[in-house]
């Protein structure tokens, strides 16, 4: 790698989230890029730890000081790509909001690693316009729902949208209802968790409640209760990633169909699961043009509603 494709050296101390991280990993996180490029980066010599060269397979310790050359920026602005998402349904859209019923298998946005679908993407490439501001990438994004968590999600259109929903999602005040079919029956019926959510130590992708995990808390209460699994309504006061889906395990009630959080597969498999029972079923905010509340509600997908129709027919 020569000089001429060079942006100059950062330098930053490694954050307390990223404590242990493989080094590669580290980089990758912290700078957008690709595991390959972060790894080619430290084999080209570009990457000092506390001031001496290290290895991608290295851990990187909490406040440690990271020296790295990063490459150019490409000239053009990389946003999301205009890629048609089949399946991604428009509820409302007005001059400053879009709001879509999101279904499975797409990512709010472009990210290291996936190369799937994505919904400002698919909005664009579906005639629609969204707010610049944020990361390129992330245009339009003000929340984002895991990849295979489907239902209602908003998107800004205009500037003052994107501000305006940024802060309400930041300082709580924005109402978001999911419903999950969780294993088992939750003793109590209607409780709350409150345990904090950082990386799982295995450094696989998974998060788990660990100590010095950020604050999470989560409302749940029981709808129905069915032989092997139980219909939970859950309301989030944090947005942590993956949060309903870590602290439902933790409390030993993984989502059915759950995989990568303990679900079992043998009635993931019964119930014609190949994805976590997890739906945003509605979501309620002040309108940005004007404050008043508005309240957007998306149906049960179809291969969720296939398997409540499983449990009531062996009920």
């Amino acid at each position: 790698m020569n000089g001429s494709g060079v942006s100059g050296v950062r330098e930053v101390p490694v954050p307390d989230g990223l404590d242990g991280e493989r080094l590669d990993a580290a980089l990758a996180r912290m700078f957008g890029l690709s595991r390959s490029k972060a790894a080619e980066l430290i084999t080209d010599g570009m990457v000092l730890v506390d001031g001496r060269a290290a290895a991608k397979s290295d851990r990187v310790l909490a406040g440690g000081w990271l020296s790295v050359t990063l490459p150019a920026p490409r000239a053009e602005a990389v946003g999301p790509p205009a890629q048609a998402v089949e399946g991604l349904v428009v509820l409302y859209e007005d001059d400053d909001i879009i709001v879509v019923d999101k279904p499975r298998g797409v990512a709010a946005h472009p990210s290291p690693g996936w190369t799937g679908p994505v919904v400002n993407g698919g909005l664009l490439a579906a005639g629609h316009t969204v707010a610049a501001s944020g990361a390129a990438e992330r245009q339009g994004i003000v929340h984002r729902l895991d990849a295979n968590t489907t239902g209602v999600m908003v998107v800004a259109k205009s500037e003052r949208a994107y501000s305006a929903l940024k802060q309400a999602f930041r300082e709580r005040t924005v109402t978001k209802v999911y419903h999950a079919l969780v294993q088992g029956h939750p003793d109590p019926l209607r409780g709350t968790v409150d345990a904090p959510i950082g990386r799982h130590p295995s450094g696989d992708g998974r998060f788990a409640v660990v100590a010095g995990g950020r604050p999470s808390i989560t409302h749940y209460d029981t709808l129905e209760a069915f032989r092997a699994a139980s219909l939970v309504e859950v309301h989030l006061e944090t947005g942590r990633t993956h949060q309903i889906r870590v602290h439902m395990t933790a409390i030993r009630h993984p989502c059915c169909g759950d995989l990568l959080y303990g679900a079992d597969p043998v009635l993931a498999a019964r119930l014609g699961l190949t994805r976590q029972w997890l739906h945003a079923v509605s979501l309620s905010f002040g309108h940005p043009a004007d404050g008043r509340e508005v309240t957007f509600v998306s149906p049960y997908p179809d291969d969720l509603t296939h398997a409540l129709d499983v449990l009531n027919a062996e009920s």
